[in-house]
């Protein structure tokens, strides 16, 4: 059993809780807002779920997913998270997070700019391209025919093999995109954004990827 920490409670947090909960796993999450505004979902997630602060989601965690809104990333705790593997779904969105000049011209990623932020990690992209909705609703077997699959993205191999692994045991299959610098090809607004696609169409999509959109 793992314990999984989760900052940020929001549709792709939440969405995730339950899928590893039924895994068998545990979670511990965080919002912005303090773990006394989560006591609805903690009770919908059963005994396997508690509520925490960022900080304490961080520390707890064996493994930690980063879901919050990209423009604040630089306030995910870095210390707690030193030497752990964490599970980026962030997006860009400017309209929402100001912009980042550097990723406005290409030269950086959503994931490379956190990985440069947690030094100390094993950040990897994951669960970014998809709908929360369809996280726990949209898996199925290994081997069935037109499976759906999902992009992982890092530059720890460890990270990529634990990511693969999770998605699998959701029920999705595995396109490895990295190092992170190729993360880009996955994120908003490229062929492969949110888009339900098997394995051939994915790699399909990744390759056609325009670099700045």
């Amino acid at each position: 059993m793992t314990t999984f920490g989760i900052i940020g409670a929001g549709n792709i947090g939440s969405q995730v809780a339950r899928a590893v909960i039924a895994l068998g796993h545990d979670v511990v999450i965080a919002n912005s807002r303090g773990p006394e505004t989560l006591s609805a979902l903690v009770a919908e997630l059963g005994p396997s779920a508690r509520a925490a602060t960022a900080r304490e989601a961080a520390a707890a965690g064996d493994v930690v997913v980063v879901t919050v809104p990209f423009g604040r990333f630089r306030e995910v705790p870095v210390e707690p998270l030193a030497g752990k593997i964490v599970l980026d779904t962030n997006n860009y969105y400017w309209e929402r997070d100001g912009r980042f000049e550097e990723l406005d011209r290409g030269e950086a990623t959503t994931s490379g700019l956190l990985q440069a932020h947690l030094p100390d990690s094993k950040v990897v992209k994951a669960f970014n391209h998809i709908a929360a909705a369809d996280i726990t609703t949209d898996g199925s077997p290994s081997g069935t025919p037109g499976r759906r699959a999902l992009a992982v993205s890092s530059d720890h191999p460890d990270a990529v093999a634990f990511a693969a692994d999770l998605y699998d045991r959701i029920g999705f299959d595995t396109v490895d995109v990295s190092p992170l610098s190729e993360s880009w090809r996955v994120e908003r607004d490229r062929p492969a954004y949110v888009v339900k696609q098997d394995k051939a169409e994915l790699e399909a999509n990744l390759a056609k990827a325009p670099r700045t959109v």
